[in-house]
């Protein structure tokens, strides 16, 4: 792939965490079964094909530059939250499985943090 051809592509990224070194995402999926995960890996694939805009049902605006991605599985409700960011990137910044009708307010706040922790990380504002 020539260096213009890179430049067009969106990339996933996962956000790392600045004081932990977690990598909250990758953890969340890699927890799954195997076919949960083949899953959330197609639709985060079909997230970075559609350039990190994808529309409902399978991708919600929650607030600001926050959206979800929503993956169901049966009766499991996987959701990652993510943003696009400069570069062409699209950052994923927490998930969790949905339990409830209404997506708790403690893990928008958690994918909000992460969000401004990703956006302070100047390594992180620097790659390319």
């Amino acid at each position: 792939m020539s260096r213009l051809e890179y430049m067009d592509n969106y990339v996933v990224c996962y956000y790392k965490n600045n004081h932990t070194e977690k990598i909250p995402v990758r953890e969340y999926i890699l927890k799954l079964n195997k076919k949960e995960r083949a899953k959330v890996f197609k639709y985060i694939a079909f997230l970075e094909e559609n350039q990190g805009y994808l529309e409902e049902p399978l991708s919600k605006h929650i607030v600001g530059k926050l959206r979800e991605l929503r993956v169901d599985f049966s009766h499991n409700r996987h959701r990652v939250f993510y943003f696009t960011f400069v570069g062409k990137r699209i950052i994923l910044l927490h998930a969790f499985l949905k339990k409830t009708k209404r997506t708790p307010k403690q893990e928008i706040i958690r994918a909000v943090n992460n969000l401004h922790d990703c956006e302070s990380n100047k390594s992180f504002v620097n790659y390319e």
